[in-house]
């Protein structure tokens, strides 16, 4: 019997979303056995699926569970069925409200290259080689939130209004958890945004530079987003911790998944305020590809964006370090030893399916030391 029992809400979503969280729970059961864990784990709708069942992307009562559990995985919302841009109700309403909802301010997008799979990005080998690095995007504030928000007019005279608004207080914490998280890592943290031009980004510059001095060992620089979006692709082994806003954090990071050979590589972690035990902060995990509606239901999704996301988990909410550090092993000796999906590069003959990626995984994950020996 296992020794410790970890309360997980799972949101399937959309699209590839329940094929994906799927596999991600096949490894975590089968990492649980291993380590003397186990999930204690309830679905809810969210997103398109949502709207269909309930009417609504973010039903009520799913806010309240996911805030009762110790961590969230979810899958992906959205699809062509829901792309109406008049709609009244959109899947991405029940992300965006659950986020604000759980209050998860910050998004961590890890971003590392496997030698492996260095030969899969659109940039030279010799330029991503050795790139490992984090992208910290403030979550619920900015030009996603602000208000007024809208569209009004008929044609010819249609407009539209978006406002993106920051409080200090919504900076500061974004850039003191980016700030620890540099301190533990190469202690270099680039600040992103847009100083010249917007009065957000202003405020934004001017208080990661003050909380700065709470961190001497970190190195600060800044960047304009144009000009990180260009280092990005130049060099991207100059980064370690790039914190920025909501909507260029959103933009930035995708960039950087193709840095990666894919996005079906790259994980996510949502996280909000600690709680009592600063080794469980709650947390809301995802992967960073979507809800890619083009393949749903093919068997043919990669589902390593996803199990990683669960190690993640492990690692930041679960208080399961090792158990976390044999996911990563796990992938890192699959793609060393071969395995591809088809978004890895790999044709139609060799291309393993979400399922056998899935098994390979499971096959490869170390036990923990004491159990070896």
């Amino acid at each position: 019997m296992a020794d410790r029992v970890h309360r997980l809400a799972v949101l399937p979503g959309d699209g590839v979303g329940p094929e994906v969280v799927a596999a991600a729970l096949q490894v975590l059961d089968e990492v649980g056995a291993r380590y003397g864990f186990s999930i204690s784990r309830a679905e809810y709708p969210i997103g398109g699926a949502a709207i269909d069942a309930h009417g609504s992307a973010l039903p009520a009562g799913v806010v309240e569970a996911c805030r009762e559990a110790d961590a969230v995985l979810l899958g992906a919302v959205g699809g062509p069925k829901w792309d109406d841009p008049r709609a009244a109700v959109r899947p991405e309403q029940g992300l965006l409200g659950l986020r604000k909802g759980l209050g998860v301010y910050a998004n961590l997008r890890p971003v590392r290259v496997i030698d492996a799979l260095a030969q899969f990005s659109t940039l030279r080998e010799e330029v991503i080689v050795g790139t490992d690095f984090v992208v910290v995007r403030e979550l619920t504030g900015g030009i996603y939130f602000g208000q007024p928000q809208g569209r009004s007019g008929e044609p010819p005279q249609r407009s539209a209004v978006d406002t993106s608004t920051y409080s200090e207080a919504e900076v500061e914490r974004v850039a003191r958890l980016a700030f620890e998280l540099a301190r533990g890592r190469e202690r270099r943290l680039c600040s992103v945004d847009k100083q010249n031009v917007l009065a957000t980004s202003r405020l934004w510059r001017e208080v990661v530079s003050e909380v700065a001095a709470d961190f001497p060992e970190v190195r600060l620089t800044h960047l304009l987003v144009d000009s990180a979006a260009m280092e990005l692709l130049r060099d991207p082994r100059q980064f370690d911790v790039i914190l920025t806003e909501n909507l260029f954090g959103d933009i930035l990071s995708d960039e950087a998944a193709m840095i990666a050979g894919s996005m079906g590589m790259l994980p996510s972690a949502s996280l909000g305020e600690p709680g009592d035990d600063p080794l469980r902060r709650p947390g809301l995990y995802e992967p960073v590809h979507g809800s890619a509606p083009d393949i749903a239901g093919t068997g043919v999704v990669n589902p390593i964006a996803a199990i990683l996301s669960v190690a993640l988990c492990l690692r930041i909410s679960l208080g399961e370090p090792e158990a976390a550090a044999a996911i990563e092993a796990a992938v890192d000796q699959a793609l060393e030893l071969g395995a591809r999906t088809r978004d890895l590069g790999a044709d139609d003959d060799r291309a393993l399916g979400t399922a056998a990626m899935t098994e390979r995984l499971v096959e490869l994950l170390p036990y923990p030391a004491r159990v070896r020996a």
